[in-house]
């Protein structure tokens, strides 16, 4: 989305959902509405009428406050028929847009509101900017102890590649029948993209840097790896950094909305009933397919002794990984295969699919052995139990839930399988007496995980020796790589506005990314809108950088 400077007027795209009708008590200060809560949502089949809803005008006005065409509005909002249809047909609810975070005058977190709210707070002047990225706003006017603040729950859905959190809230509502159900609605939905697979690629290839210098320059040494203590709790960056971006994450929620409650969704993987495709009991346990054998035993046994890829035998066979480590590839036995000297080496690092695409029937079977990494499983069963310890010291109760009850409530309600909608999902829900996920948010922000830099004082070519010296420096002319920042060009090729994230350089001619690709712009015409933040974690200080939208505005008058 494209972001403003407080002092600025705010442009429609700021807040790219619809503007809302304003209701009747909206200036009224002991009222809710600067939080879009003032009034109770319509539960189907009720006939109570909601006092906010969503029209198709795309101005930000003055509006005319017609009680009942913002009836009908929001009565066709709360069916769903005035927000973004669903693509499942089995979804019964409807989906709408997505709040903005609201801070008091004294910094305290508020309820979210509407973002056509939030236009109307901004235009009048009784709200400025606070954050860019998430877009969040504080009242001028209004402190915590003059508002009434319900709370929200934060739903997470943790996994290996990528977190879902939520925030929601829940209103008890009474149908025409006197029965009160429970209906749920998605107020702001996160996704997190872990980068736990560049970590382990990025130590790996530090180790061969290591090996090299230890290996070249240096007699031999054994490894002592085993001599060294680690702390208790202790996880591997990759998985260390799973839980500390997902606690950071949380952490930040916690201080732009008032989140009473988290919800978490811990599951523990049989991993090994997994790979056997059947529940294990017991000694069942012990039976593996490496019982009472050995690795190369085994494969002998299943290939005839003979090359997996060409059928030679009688030759010197080795123990090849169908896909190769390198593209990580697992050490399970379902990845093993017998290959001789000669394909052992011509295969290499290439995909099995290369390797094998002129052979397609031999493809096949060695693709029927092979089953799926368990490394996703392994890695949650790993960081549960820590990311719940992390996620208590923020001094809320933590609720963990199982993973059986989440898809019970994902297919109870229709919705798909996605990061967000897994965590709409976590928590009890009593179907039977009618409780109901009303609606999802119909955008996501979605958060990268990047890092900040490295540490190494010299850039190594492929082979790991020294190719160019890095600046010790990583602030130039007062900006940073990946700040969020709004790019003024008078004139040339790249004439107008641009918004995007910067690389900088030691000449002051910085790397932006718009939408026509990365141009280069000098620090004179940068304005900062966002700075990067980021957390300290075990494996180094990483920073969170957001995706959104870019928007190119039209070039300045020039007088």
């Amino acid at each position: 989305m494209t972001t403003f400077p407080a002092g600025e007027q705010t442009h429609q795209a700021v807040l790219p959902q619809q503007p809302a009708l304003e209701s009747v008590g909206a200036d009224t200060p002991g009222s809710r509405d600067e939080t879009a809560h003032g009034h109770p949502a319509t539960v189907r089949g009720t006939g109570r009428e909601h006092g906010r809803g969503e029209t198709d005008g795309h101005g930000t006005g003055t509006r005319r406050r017609h009680a009942k065409s913002a009836v009908q509005a929001a009565k066709a909002a709360e069916n769903g028929s005035g927000d973004a249809p669903t693509h499942n047909p089995s979804y019964t609810g409807g989906t709408g847009a997505s709040r903005v975070f609201v801070l008091s005058k004294d910094g305290h977190p508020l309820m979210p509101c509407h973002p056509a709210r939030a236009r109307e707070l901004l235009r009048k002047g009784r709200a400025a900017v606070a954050r860019q990225v998430p877009f969040t706003i504080r009242l001028k006017d209004r402190v915590l102890a003059d508002s009434e603040v319900d709370g929200v729950h934060l739903r997470i859905d943790p996994g290996s590649q990528g977190t879902g959190l939520v925030l929601t809230d829940e209103k008890k509502e009474t149908t025409e029948g006197g029965t009160t159900v429970t209906v749920r609605r998605g107020l702001i939905s996160v996704e997190l993209h872990h980068r736990g697979a560049q970590i382990q690629s990025c130590m790996q290839q530090r180790a061969g840097y290591r090996h090299r210098r230890r290996s070249a320059n240096c007699r031999y040494r054994t490894p002592r790896s085993q001599n060294r203590v680690r702390p208790k709790g202790w996880l591997p960056p990759s998985l260390r950094h799973r839980v500390d971006t997902t606690f950071s994450i949380a952490n930040r929620l916690c201080r732009y909305a008032p989140v009473t409650d988290i919800h978490l969704e811990r599951t523990a993987f049989d991993t090994h009933s997994m790979s056997a495709g059947i529940p294990l009991y017991g000694a069942q346990y012990a039976q593996g397919p490496l019982a009472g054998t050995t690795a190369r035993s085994y494969l002998h046994a299943r290939w005839d002794s003979a090359c997996a890829y060409c059928g030679v035998t009688g030759v010197p066979l080795n123990i090849e990984h169908v896909r190769p480590r390198s593209r990580r590839g697992s050490s399970r036995i379902s990845n093993l295969v017998l290959s001789c000297i000669p394909c052992n080496k011509a295969k290499g690092s290439r995909s099995i699919e290369s390797f094998l695409a002129h052979r397609p029937d031999l493809l096949a079977r060695i693709l029927e052995q092979t089953e799926a990494p368990l490394r996703d499983a392994a890695a949650m069963n790993a960081t549960q139990l820590l990311l719940t310890t992390a996620l208590e010291t923020l001094g809320k109760p933590v609720h963990a839930w199982p993973g059986h009850l989440t898809k019970a409530n994902r297919d109870a309600t229709g919705l798909d399988k996605t990061h967000t909608l897994d965590a709409l999902s976590v928590g009890h829900l009593d179907h039977e007496s009618g409780d109901m996920i009303a609606r999802f948010p119909d955008r996501v922000l979605v958060v990268k995980a990047t890092g900040r830099g490295s540490y190494a004082r010299t850039t190594p070519d492929r082979y790991g020796f020294p190719r160019l010296r890095r600046a010790r420096r990583k602030q130039h002319f007062g900006y940073v790589t990946g700040d969020l920042v709004r790019a003024v060009m008078p004139s040339g090729k790249w004439a107008g506005t641009w918004t995007g994230r910067i690389s900088v350089r030691a000449r002051g001619q910085h790397s932006l990314t718009a939408p026509v690709g990365r141009i280069n712009v000098s620090h004179w015409n940068l304005q900062r809108s966002s700075e990067v933040t980021g957390t300290a974690t075990a494996s180094g200080r990483k920073s969170l950088r957001h995706r959104f939208q870019k928007t190119v505005e039209p070039a300045p008058a020039v007088p």
